[in-house]
């Protein structure tokens, strides 16, 4: 009877070994029944209406990335369906979904490295092999991270009614600096390597706040850095307040990792707030807004309008009075602007001519400060601090026309094939030596590409002048937006 006993305890053991060897690790829904319906039926329909909403658009390019909003799916699950149904029967095979902490209060990054993730429509599987080769350093599993968490959870239905067969891989990230938002981008780049099967879901939502007026402002500003692809502007806008998402540094994170593979444009598809939604416009209700916005490469001609007329002429007006001050007074011209462009930080570079002839030309190819600040104090350098001219008399101010180049974000090629004259500015650097050349240095001098190169390496940066053919000589491409006083 003992020896009975012992094997049958023994054999309900390994019952218990073979179980849990084969048992999944199953993340079950946290918001299913308030964020968006628990029937699978009420929920598949309901998706269904969202993406009938959408006017069928066609992307030639492969989208790499979508930004979406994650609220309760009656505020912004219309929004979100622009953005997934030009994802629809697209063969992904594995959708990296990255989302904020909304409950748990943490620093770093937290990956999901489980079995499955459930909705009511059913279990996605998560892409162990891919999430294994990201669990490093900041980069670990904290449980409690998504106990309650919806960020990543909300996308998950909308990817299962528009795309067959795909893993995705969950990320939730705390409070990051941006090293920590630079390094996340880096693994996820070496993780997704050469394949062309990967999207990229940052999830967040905008302005939060009790003030509707105040939130298409800052959230007109906050587009305007996704639009030029802004990573580091958008991260240290955030940090100061003046920009708003609640999924920034996953943002800062898709725009960081898609530049570096290559896709370079970003269209917002469809932007609204919660009182627009609910048709409650009224003062001190809570507000909160929502973009639907998408990430894919731009083809041919990569030069893309940043200002209109109206603000073009109003940085010309504050470039001549900025001089006018100065060589007036000796003080900076004291000013406010309001327009959410030229409150963007943007490189600019402000060229003075007498007669068609140079007269001085100084810049800023990062910027630093508002746009309109930076014109300013780059048009007083202009006048009196460029080095290979004497100081602007107030007297022959009379006869100088200003010419602006307002600056795209710098983007590091691998070859000079990227460079396309007329179009490119480009940055040369090695080491402590470095030189600019604008766009239109190659459209005024007639140079050859090799020519313009041989000039910026040899003249501006003082490298020997086939320095650029060298490896360890770093390339970088930017666009400007160019226009005068002729013009205008």
């Amino acid at each position: 009877m003992a020896m009975i006993k012992i094997v049958s305890i023994l054999a309900v053991s390994y019952r218990l070994l073979v179980f849990s060897c084969f048992a999944q690790d199953i993340k079950k829904p946290n918001v299913a029944g308030a964020f968006y319906p628990d029937d699978p039926q009420e929920l598949s329909q309901m998706i269904d209406g969202f993406l009938g909403n959408v006017e069928p658009k066609s992307i030639e390019e492969n989208i790499f990335s979508l930004i979406s909003p994650h609220a309760g799916y009656s505020f912004s699950g219309q929004v979100a369906a622009y953005g997934y149904r030009l994802i629809k029967d697209k063969p992904y095979k594995t959708v990296i979904v990255i989302g904020p902490s909304h409950h748990y209060r943490f620093s770093g990054v937290s990956i999901y490295p489980g079995d499955l993730f459930r909705t009511p429509l059913g279990d996605s599987q998560i892409d162990k092999e891919f999430t294994q080769r990201l669990l490093y350093k900041d980069i670990t599993f904290i449980p409690e991270v998504f106990d309650k968490e919806h960020s990543v959870e909300v996308q998950l239905p909308f990817l299962q009614k528009v795309l067959s067969d795909f893993k995705i891989v969950p990320i939730i990230m705390g409070d990051c600096t941006l090293k920590v938002c630079q390094s996340l981008a880096s693994l996820l780049k070496e993780a997704i390597g050469s394949r062309q099967d990967v999207l990229v879901v940052a999830s967040t939502d905008m302005y939060h706040g009790y003030d509707y007026e105040e939130a298409d402002i800052i959230d007109e500003l906050t587009l305007s850095y996704l639009k030029e692809m802004d990573a580091e502007g958008l991260y240290y806008g955030l940090r100061e307040g003046r920009l708003q998402l609640c999924g920034g540094f996953p943002v800062v994170v898709a725009l960081l990792l898609a530049k570096e593979l290559g896709h370079n444009r970003l269209e917002v598809l469809k932007h609204t707030n919660s009182c627009l939604v609910t048709k409650t416009k009224t003062k001190g209700i809570w507000t909160v807004g929502y973009a639907s916005c998408v990430i894919d490469k731009k083809k041919g001609d990569e030069t893309m309008a940043m200002l209109n007329k109206e603000q073009k002429k109003r940085l010309l007006e504050i470039a001549r009075d900025s001089i006018e001050t100065y060589l007036t007074t000796g003080k900076k011209l004291e000013l406010v602007e309001a327009d959410p462009v030229l409150l963007k930080e943007m490189g600019a570079f402000v060229t003075l001519h007498k007669h068609g002839q140079l007269r001085g030309c100084i810049g800023n190819l990062i910027g630093n400060q508002p746009l309109y600040l930076t014109v300013r104090d780059m048009a007083i350098e202009s006048a009196v601090g460029d080095p290979r001219f004497p100081a602007v008399d107030l007297s022959e101010l009379k006869d100088i026309d200003i010419e602006i180049s307002v600056l795209s974000p710098l983007r590091r090629i691998d070859s000079a094939e990227d460079i396309q004259l007329g179009v490119h500015g480009v940055l040369v650097r090695r080491g402590f030596h470095s030189g600019v050349y604008l766009p239109q240095v190659a459209t005024e001098t007639g140079w050859s590409k090799e020519e313009f190169l041989s000039s910026l390496c040899s003249h501006k940066a003082g490298l020997s002048a086939d320095a650029w053919k060298d490896k360890s000589t770093q390339l970088y491409i930017f666009t400007a937006e160019v226009f005068s006083e002729r013009s205008h």
